[in-house]
């Protein structure tokens, strides 16, 4: 691989779930709609962390969210950060039927358009896409995808940024993700911030060693204590400190890898 020049590693911060929209759609919210704590008390500090660090963030929000959320939209906007597609209210992607899937497009994109929001990029709630998904990516416009899986260029011409479970802090702070951890090979008890911090310190300096490329996830409604607002802090400090590291939103190195497509052709 090969980045632009200085740089030997890409890394993207990305965050996922923009407010209740997951919960609304399983029917597990019960408070006021638009009164989520993420986006209204967790996102000013990861925007002002953001900007102390001089780092532009990939927002992977739920389309439902946009209009729920405007002021947090635009604050991501303002900042000059990335707000990409996470499904209309996070359902569970590859579980969609065909009409399912269209339908959710179709009305994803036509709230995008209602808010002004160009969705560039796409990351599949449950991290897994369906085969009929690619051409409905590329007939959208949307340039990459980040499920699970190998980085490089897929079908229909759509780059793929992938993210992989041990690098989402889902991972080690979720109950529900038991049964992911323990097909890693992990104990079914959470693991924490220092498990966390552990991993993604010697996961960048493995993408720096090698070349590659590495999506960090982070859920803002998450960040509910001190000591995972300062995991959060010390891998802005470490990836935006190093100058051999381009540390980019993903639809910009969507765009390199496009303009570079002989450097950057899938394996998968």
């Amino acid at each position: 691989m090969s980045w632009p020049a200085r740089y030997r590693a890409a890394i993207s911060l990305t965050l996922d779930n923009l407010g209740e929209a997951a919960d609304v759609q399983r029917g597990l919210w019960h408070a006021p709609i638009g009164t989520h704590p993420a986006p209204i008390t967790a996102l000013p500090r990861i925007l002002a962390l953001l900007t102390q660090h001089a780092v532009t963030a990939t927002y992977f929000a739920e389309s439902w969210s946009l209009g729920v959320y405007p002021a947090a939209v635009a604050a991501l906007r303002a900042g000059g950060h990335e707000v990409a597609w996470h499904g209309w209210q996070h359902e569970v992607w590859h579980a969609l039927t065909e009409g399912g899937e269209r339908g959710n497009f179709e009305r994803s994109f036509e709230a995008a358009k209602e808010h002004g929001v160009v969705y560039e990029g796409f990351r599949p709630p449950g991290g897994e896409v369906n085969e009929r998904t690619w051409g409905l990516l590329r007939a959208h416009g949307v340039r990459y995808v980040s499920p699970l899986g190998e980085f490089g260029i897929g079908e229909e011409g759509v780059v793929v940024l992938p993210f992989e479970w041990r690098g989402v802090d889902a991972f080690y702070y979720m109950e529900s993700f038991g049964g992911i951890r323990k097909e890693y090979g992990e104990p079914d008890e959470v693991l924490g911030p220092a498990v966390l911090k552990e991993w993604l310190f010697a996961k960048i300096d493995e993408t720096k060693r090698t070349g590659g490329y590495l999506s960090i996830l982070f859920h803002p409604f998450l960040l509910t204590s001190e000591e995972r607002f300062g995991v959060l802090e010390e891998v802005l400090k470490k990836i935006s400190e190093d100058p051999e590291i381009w540390c980019a939103p993903c639809n910009q190195v969507a765009e390199w890898v496009l303009e570079h497509p002989d450097e950057f052709k899938s394996e998968a």
